[in-house]
């Protein structure tokens, strides 16, 4: 059992987390949640909702999610994807994967540690993690293409983060945000709600973030796809 993402990353900084995502290498994230659900028994602790995949609109994996001390959880497997073509970025296949596999396939690599509830100590296994934690770097884990593609709202979060942590891209992921491939990828598979819930989160930071956050947009070639009106 695994606790990643946002976690680590915001207990390294001192800061408050509102929620925990649980990763697990030998079953899903619901038949995880429902084992633990049935340790809690009955009552509102228990209940287990299930977000299923939509990889149409890059959502690779499902997610199961419950209410634990107060506290939003989130539980999935370790994942490795195949995918048809080296052009295609709809996986084929998505199944288990090793600890290496599953923090290659996220976002950022200061997003990509790892906590081993078992040995107690942090895994970093893009081996540029820590490092780019402590320089407040965003820098993806593979080509950063190849990582927007895969869900181009990753551009999105790059700027949420650059507003609300001060972090700063890497070049060649802020070169990757502004290939045109990237912008109609955002617009094409990932649902506004979603988009919407990046830019709350940008925008709603201090207000220089918030300035930062449009200047981002706008530097990026991301502003009218993050901010066209609903259909």
């Amino acid at each position: 059992v695994r606790i990643c993402g946002g976690w680590v990353r915001d207990k390294a900084l001192g800061r408050v987390t509102k929620d925990i995502d649980v990763a697990v290498d030998n079953r899903t994230g619901a038949e995880f949640a429902r084992a633990v659900a049935d340790v809690l028994g009955s009552g509102e602790q228990a209940r287990v909702g299930v977000i299923a995949a939509n990889p149409e609109q890059s959502k690779h994996l499902e997610t199961a999610t419950m209410r634990l001390c107060g506290v939003e959880v989130d539980f999935v497997n370790l994942r490795s994807e195949s995918y048809a073509d080296d052009s295609s970025r709809v996986p084929t296949s998505v199944d288990f994967g090793t600890p290496k596999e599953d923090a290659l396939r996220r976002d950022f690599t200061l997003n990509a540690l790892f906590f081993n509830a078992h040995t107690r100590t942090i895994e970093d296994w893009t081996e540029r993690g820590w490092e780019d934690l402590r320089a407040g770097v965003l820098r993806t884990p593979l080509d950063p293409r190849v990582t927007l593609l895969d869900d181009p709202l990753r551009a999105l979060r790059g700027v949420r983060f650059a507003a609300r942590y001060g972090f700063r891209l890497d070049p060649p992921l802020r070169e990757a945000c502004a290939d045109p491939e990237v912008r109609f990828a955002l617009l094409a598979k990932v649902s506004r709600e979603r988009v919407g819930k990046e830019l709350r989160g940008a925008l709603e930071s201090r207000p220089s973030g918030a300035a930062r956050a449009v200047d981002e947009l706008r530097r990026l070639n991301l502003a009218s796809a993050a901010l066209r009106a609903p259909e």
